[in-house]
């Protein structure tokens, strides 16, 4: 299974992989907030993960990482 990994105390909520995401997998956790304050993000189902990289690519501050299963 591809596996996907949030920076969460680093994450500033911008939303930027949830708009990448073509399967439409990545959330904002509104249930929680990291130590400054935002809603991280989170995924809400790996199972369906291509592992493209697309959110990766997109954060502007480097807090998630993909790593597909071979």
């Amino acid at each position: 299974m591809n596996k996907v990994t949030f920076r969460e105390d680093l994450c500033k909520g911008c939303g930027l992989c949830v708009l990448a995401c073509p399967k439409k997998i990545i959330a904002l956790d509104t249930e929680k907030l990291n130590k400054k304050g935002y809603h991280p993000a989170r995924m809400t189902d790996i199972e369906k993960c291509i592992a493209c990289a697309m959110c990766a690519t997109m954060c502007p501050d480097v807090v998630i990482k993909v790593e597909k299963d071979v």
